[in-house]
């Protein structure tokens, strides 16, 4: 598999996924202008230019996180809840992730306005309290073994520290625990970023 990302980007959650599963996978970087590292227009592969994009074996392109990580994990057997609703916990998590999270940062990103910045802060406030909650005692989001939510999780932390948004405790704790995954390390690495402070 093929997994287009750009280094620090949201697709650094589909990369640990990988790493962590021991599924096969090269990686192509994008840079700003939508040019892959060996100079091939982004757009013919993934025509709204977002990444991640995962090509799989037949050529097929996949997009978006949910459907990546969630393929990674079927395709895996890995990095899903046991139990009854495991995979749908999984799944909720991802979509809370992906809308929720996600798009309550995307004003940091886009460079609004500080009144959107100042509503997203109170949002993700909320948002974060309710995931911290969620988290309890665990050492993952859904219990004692990652699964394809605490990837996504780690990289909108990644993200909080840059923006300087408050984070509550255990969520905190959670990010220096990911920090000491091996696959997150390696990921990091991968992509030639340095390890977070923090």
């Amino acid at each position: 598999m093929l997994l287009y990302l750009y280094p620090g980007a949201c697709s650094i959650a589909d990369h640990i996924a990988l790493i962590e599963t021991g599924l096969p996978y090269k990686l192509i970087a994008i840079d700003r202008d939508k040019r892959t590292q060996d100079g091939r227009d982004y757009l013919t592969i993934n025509p709204r230019g977002f990444v991640p994009s995962l090509q799989l074996e037949d050529g097929t392109i996949l997009t978006e996180n949910l459907a990546i990580l969630a393929y990674i994990a079927d395709r895996s057997s890995a990095l899903l809840p046991e139990g009854e609703l495991g995979r749908w916990r999984a799944l909720e998590a991802l979509s809370y992730m992906a809308t929720t999270i996600h798009g309550g940062l995307t004003p940091f990103f886009k460079n609004k306005s500080d009144m959107e910045k100042d509503e997203a802060r109170k949002a993700l406030a909320k948002a974060f309290g309710f995931l911290d909650d969620q988290m309890g005692a665990q050492p993952f989001l859904l219990g004692q073994a990652m699964s394809i939510a605490d990837p996504y999780l780690f990289w909108a932390l990644l993200w909080t520290a840059q923006f300087g948004l408050p984070v509550p405790e255990r969520l905190r704790a959670f990010f220096d625990r990911m920090n000491r995954e091996p696959s997150v390390i390696r990921a990091l690495a991968e992509e030639g970023l340095s390890p977070p402070k923090g």
